[in-house]
């Protein structure tokens, strides 16, 4: 990387623009960046590594980049840095302009404008620039991975600061390790540490977790075997916890075996207890019963010997039953034909009642005769029935005649009132109709004017607002600008009072031995003194920050004040002159005129609507009275046939009704008395025809009780039996003969005649003796099943608790391994002689090889009596692997770099921080670093070592480096001709340069 033009404007101290021309400066190899103290030397650093990364380094950096604004610059002045450089072969332009606060370019405040980057790259065969991006992201990423640094690495590598590396030199192994961590960015080994511990963490929890369960199962297991199993005295996470808890395991298993054991031979003596007890119940329930058996047939026996009369009855009843059986089909008969002759009795005599008195004597064949002719009588009347219903329809047909032509007169009368008046109507609902419209249109009008004015009215009243508000603001704006200014000259004051006694702040930092900060000098034989009311640095931080509160409130002030003026103007721009009260009236009035012109208008759609249905109704009225007329023209001739036709029909009727009121009447009458002598004659003959049936079923009835052996047909008829009576008397028959059998049959019996023999039954005894046994077996078979069940819950934990052993072996395992692993990465394991972290040692191997590249230089600058070399000895009771030491060629001995004097301090850390950029630069893929910067540090060297540090310097060229050296030190201006002067002055810094000139003489200064 080559540095080629850095462009500043308003950056920092520098109030205007100021160009600086590396290629110029490079052309010597060394050039010499020198100013008074506060002038802005680091401000050109800061400079150029804004454009590369839009940061500055360390605290510099705040905020969003407004502190980098120049106080010195010009309110339009915008800050921008451009830098020009060729890294990888690509000549690159970055210009970047952090966040600006402008004035407004209408009305007063401020705004803020973002930040804005560009990246173009120089094209060499086109000659010309062309623009990569505008993106900060993009043009960001692109330049680390063109560098391959971050910004704390290039700072460190480019920008060497020798007061860091000075401390490095004296600084214990932790600050050292703090320091290569960030260049190096080892933080992925710390991690790897870290992982590692919350790996052996998670892991232990895990362990710990799955001996919980197992300590879980063996109390669960010592619940269930009681005191046949003891658990072991181990916690979770113990070695061997697995094994005792799987051997306490055995041993209740087999104690539980044992158990189980001894319970099945209890149960067996048990089972045959209480099978012999079970045989005697049963045998004593046998004889018992049979006892029993033969008290009741006894018993029995007796009562059929009591009953023996009653069933004698039964026996003879039961056959004059059967003997009448015979009869029954007779009695049956002669009832069933009495039944139906008395029936048919009835009906004739009541059929018979209903005829005239003259057919009282008449027999069925005279009643049927008579129907007859009546039925002839009937038929002749249906030629008058028929003319009587067409007379019927006739009158109807002539009355809807009569009415339909009252209806077409009344139609007629209407319609011609109602069309007399049709002009007079249509003339007026037109007028209305064109009213409304003309409404409407009026409407519309006054619309289109409405809105404007309260459009009008709003903005005045808002612009009256406004108005008292605006002289309110200028009011507020004055008063905080003039506190602005009051704070911003106080501050100035400050700063120039504190400027004037910086020299004595200094002194107050310096010490005996300790190297100054300015000249670089140890000894101090006449520090500068605070003098009464000496200004320091918090009070002129107070100041500062005074004078910029007051001003963001004088540009707040200023920006509520312009919004302000511009909402006045266009409320004004809308509004113009007219007062509002005017306006409102106007709007208030417009309003009225409108609502009236909507009422009106409102009536538009009734009145067509009315027009069109009055039109309407005119059509439909015509269209009736022409239709009517001609209606009434037509039925002239139709009444006139309808009424001859209804007086040929009356002549007919008045000969066939007789002396009837009407057709229907006589017809009526004759199809009463046809059907009441038809049914009179059906029930005579019915009658008849029963009465003879019921003298055959006499004759026949008294046969069937003689031949029967009954004196009479009554007396068969009482030995009668019914079906339920036969049934109640067989039923008391053969349970009679079913109860003998039976009680022969026990009676009978061998065994029930023994046991009846033999003494009673003690059934109580027998029961009591079973009982026992019975409860003394379930208690052996409860026994039997909790050692049962004892045993397999066992069995079912051990093997959960194998599960658990065989699953936590890999668990095991893997945390050993984890654990040694983490012990060994963080230095505390036994393994670790040296007790290094994994990070350090990465880091020692860093700093050894930086060591090598710095001894190369450092031989150099000593005259080859100093070497440094990385030493991994602990020190004190702390961890090796980054000490720093130097050989002193000159006694053999090697010693602590803190042992060196100031000037030795000195160039071994500019040969630290050289070697440390030749390291870090290969770490960041080899980009060659063509120019870098030196800071501080010469005033501790004598004439003669700084000859051969200069002597290193310039040796750089040799590798086409170029260097440049920020440094107070008087002496190097007359070594080193390219020189970079930044001079200070109360309107801002600027930058002097003086190129090299082969001849020795100092090239012409520009600014």
């Amino acid at each position: 990387m080559r540095l080629h033009r850095l462009d500043l404007t308003a950056f920092g101290p520098f109030g205007g623009a100021q160009r600086v021309d590396f290629d110029d400066l490079s052309a010597a190899g060394l050039f010499l960046l020198h100013g008074p103290t506060g002038a802005g030397k680091t401000s050109v650093l800061d400079a150029v590594c804004y454009a590369l990364y839009g940061s500055v380094p360390g605290a510099r950096q705040s905020g969003q980049g407004l502190t980098l604004r120049s106080d010195h610059a010009a309110p339009d002045t915008r800050t921008e840095v451009t830098l020009e450089l060729t890294v990888v072969g690509r000549r690159l332009e970055i210009t970047r302009q952090p966040p600006w606060e402008r004035p407004k370019k209408r009305g007063t405040g401020t705004t803020v404008e973002k930040a804005q980057s560009r990246l173009r790259e120089h094209d060499t065969a086109a000659g010309a620039w062309k623009d990569l991006s505008r993106s900060h992201q993009e043009i960001g990423e692109e330049i680390t991975q063109l560098l391959g640094m971050s910004r704390e690495q290039f700072c460190q590598v480019v920008l060497l600061p020798q007061g860091d590396f000075a401390r490095f030199l004296r600084a214990d192994a932790e600050a050292r390790g703090r320091l290569l961590g960030r260049l190096f960015d080892t933080r992925r080994f710390a991690e790897v540490e870290k992982r590692l511990v919350e790996r052996r963490r998670t892991t232990e929890a895990r362990v710990r977790e799955g001996d919980s369960a197992l300590l879980a199962d063996a109390h669960r297991m010592q619940q269930v075997a009681g005191d046949a199993m003891e658990l072991p005295d181990a916690a979770p996470g113990d070695p061997g916890l697995a094994e005792a808890v799987l051997a306490a395991a055995a041993v209740a298993r087999s104690t539980s075996r044992e158990r189980l054991t001894t319970a099945h031979c209890a149960r067996l003596a048990a089972e045959s207890a209480q099978a012999a007890a079970e045989h005697a119940l049963a045998q004593t329930r046998e004889r018992a019963r049979l006892q029993r058996r033969f008290a009741e047939a006894s018993e029995r026996a007796a009562a059929l010997e009591d009953g023996a009369g009653a069933h004698r009855d039964a026996l003879e009843r039961m056959e004059r039953g059967r003997k009448a059986e015979s009869v029954a089909p007779a009695l049956e008969l002669r009832e069933s034909a009495d039944a139906e002759h008395t029936a048919a009795a009835a009906r004739a005599a009541r059929a018979r009642d209903l005829l005239p008195a003259r057919f009282a004597d008449s027999g069925a064949a005279g009643l049927a005769a008579a129907a007859r002719r009546t039925a002839e009588e009937l038929g002749g009347l249906e030629s008058a029935r028929r003319a009587e219903r067409r007379l019927a329809d006739l009158v109807a047909e002539r009355a809807d005649l009569d009415r339909r032509e009252r209806d077409d007169e009344d139609v007629l009368t209407e319609a011609g009132a109602w069309l007399a008046g049709w002009d007079t109507v249509r003339e007026d609902l037109r007028a209305r109709v064109e009213s409304a419209q003309e409404a409407a249109t009026r409407a519309e009008q006054l619309d289109g004017r409405r809105e404007p004015a309260l459009r009008r009215l709003t903005a005045a009243r808002r612009r009256d607002d406004l108005t008292r508000e605006l002289e309110s603001g200028r009011r507020r704006a004055l008063a905080s600008g003039e506190r602005a200014q009051a704070a911003r000259a106080h501050w100035l004051d400050l700063k120039e009072q504190r400027l004037n006694g910086i020299a004595a702040e200094l002194a107050a930092t310096l010490a005996d031995g300790m190297p100054c900060a300015v000249c670089g000098a140890t000894e101090h034989p006449a520090p500068a003194r605070k003098v009464a009311g000496h200004v320091d640095r918090e009070a002129e931080e107070r100041a500062l920050t005074a004078s910029r509160q007051a001003d963001e409130r004088h540009a707040q002030d200023e920006r509520d004040f312009g919004l302000v003026r511009e909402a006045l103007a266009a409320a004004t721009a809308e509004a113009g002159d007219t007062p509002a009260d005017r306006l409102a009236a106007e709007a208030r009035e417009a309003e009225e005129l409108y609502a009236r012109a909507r009422r009106d208008a409102s009536a538009l759609h009734p009145a067509r609507e009315e027009l069109r249905r009055a039109e309407q109704e005119h059509e439909h009225r015509t269209r009736a009275q022409r239709e009517a007329a001609v209606r009434a023209a037509s039925r002239v001739g139709h009444r006139e046939r309808l009424d001859s036709e209804r007086l040929v029909l009356e002549e007919e009727l008045t000969q066939a009704r007789g002396t009837a009121a009407g057709v229907a009447a006589r017809a009526a009458e004759l199809e009463e008395l046809a059907a009441r002598l038809t049914d009179a004659a059906d029930t005579a003959r019915l009658a008849e025809e029963s009465a003879v049936r019921l003298k055959a079923a006499d004759g026949r009835l008294d046969e069937a009780a003689f031949r029967a052996g009954f004196d009479t047909p009554r007396a068969a008829a009482d030995a009668l039996l019914d079906a339920a009576a036969h049934r109640e008397l067989q039923r008391l028959l053969d349970a009679r003969q079913s109860e003998e059998a039976a009680v022969r049959a026990v009676l009978a019996e061998p065994e029930t005649v023994a046991a009846a023999r033999r003494p009673s039954a003690d059934l109580a005894a027998a029961e009591r003796a079973a009982s026992a046994a019975a409860e003394r077996l379930r208690t052996a078979a409860s026994a039997q099943d909790a050692a049962a069940r004892r045993c397999a819950e066992l069995d079912q934990l051990s093997a959960r608790a194998g599960d658990g052993v065989r699953r936590l072996g890999p668990l095991r395992e893997e945390y050993d391994r984890v654990a040694r692993l983490a012990g060994l990465a963080a230095g505390t394991s036994a393994d670790n002689e040296r007790k290094m972290r994994l990070e350090a040692y990465v880091l020692a191997a860093r700093l050894e090889q930086v060591a090598a590249a710095a001894t190369a230089r450092l031989q150099r600058m000593s005259s080859g009596r100093y070497t440094l070399v990385h030493s991994d000895d602990r020190t004190g009771r702390g961890r090796s692997g980054l000490g720093l030491h130097v050989v002193d060629a000159w006694t053999g001995r090697e010693r602590d770099t803190a042992t060196l004097s100031g000037g030795e301090t000195f160039f071994a850390s500019l040969a630290l921080a050289l070697g440390l950029a030749d390291v870090v630069t290969d770490e960041a893929g080899g980009v060659r670093l063509d120019t870098l910067f030196i800071d501080e540090g010469f005033g501790s060297l004598d004439d003669q070592t700084l000859d051969e540090v200069l002597d290193v310097l310039d040796s750089l060229r040799e590798r086409d480096r170029s260097v440049g050296i920020v440094s107070h030190v008087a002496d190097l201006r007359r070594r080193i001709h390219a020189q970079l002067e930044v001079v200070k002055g109360r309107t801002g810094s600027v930058v002097r340069q003086r190129g090299y000139r082969p001849s020795g003489r100092r090239g012409s200064g520009e600014e």
